[in-house]
């Protein structure tokens, strides 16, 4: 009886030390953005009140909202930043190249975007995210990794929201969506207060404004994604292969390093 008694409370003690082994395995973090490249003139926030110019390097944390002035871009690695390859200094400027595994973000000129949240949940065999953005004005261009069966990764827009797995994709503020790799389903709130969902699949775009059904991609859109591509560094390691019906399309990194720039000034 008495080693009866014994064995069960060194189970229920091993029972406790690994719940509280889990719980800190779990823990969930919070994670950043980090510029990896500025062209043109471009600003964040904290708080919604002060403003600073936008630089390479910089760490965004959730609560941030960016804006890009006229012509101006902005690369975001979104969650991982510590795994971001820093490339070679060329004279006073520095870029880096985000790696084939990590969530990437151009936000396109005269843009406003809010990080509302960033968390990683590691429980030791799997991996969950928790993505939210808010598209405020314009548009962005990403490429999101395979993500775990419990992760999101959200863009919100002012009348709906686009869920992204696995997908490279554009998204601008008015629902107008294109798909190069993988899918993306958006939830749109119409004029008469009804939500109506579309999956967005690989080589179709969707207007929400030009009937509600997508479209095969225009070969003039089709190559505008491709340089937004390769300009933003989607990949390090090589050419990425986008089929696309029957078409075939290679999308291979730039190489070069581009010059950084901001002003305190801002967006104009």
């Amino acid at each position: 009886m008495k080693m009866t008694a014994m064995w069960i409370q060194k189970t229920i003690i091993c029972a406790m030390t690994l719940a509280l082994a889990c719980s800190v395995l779990a823990e969930t973090q919070q994670v950043s953005a980090k510029v990896t490249r500025v062209k043109g003139s471009a600003r964040y926030s904290t708080d919604s009140t002060t403003w600073n110019a936008l630089k390479v390097g910089q760490m965004l944390p959730a609560g941030s909202v960016i804006q890009t002035a006229k012509g101006s871009t902005v690369d975001l690695v979104l969650g991982e930043s510590a795994a971001v390859v820093h490339s070679p200094k060329i004279g006073q400027y520095m870029s880096y190249q985000p790696l084939v595994q990590q969530n990437t973000l151009r936000l396109f000129e005269d843009s406003a975007l809010a990080i509302d949240k960033l968390t990683c949940t590691k429980t030791g065999m799997d991996e969950v995210t928790e993505t939210q953005l808010d598209l405020r004005a314009g548009k962005v261009f990403g490429k999101v990794k395979k993500l775990s069966a419990a992760s999101k990764y959200e863009v919100k827009l002012p009348n709906g929201v686009a869920g992204i797995r696995g997908t490279i994709y554009t998204v601008d503020v008015n629902g107008v969506i294109t798909v190069l790799e993988g899918s993306v389903v958006i939830s749109l709130v119409g004029s008469d207060g009804k939500v109506v969902t579309v999956v967005v699949e690989a080589g179709y775009m969707f207007d929400p404004r030009a009937g509600g059904q997508p479209t095969p991609i225009t070969d003039t859109l089709l190559q505008e994604l491709i340089l937004a591509a390769q300009q933003a560094g989607i990949t390090s390691t090589g050419p990425t292969t986008f089929t696309m019906d029957e078409t075939v399309v290679n999308v291979s990194p730039t190489t070069g390093t581009e010059p950084s720039s901001g002003s305190s000034g801002g967006p104009e």
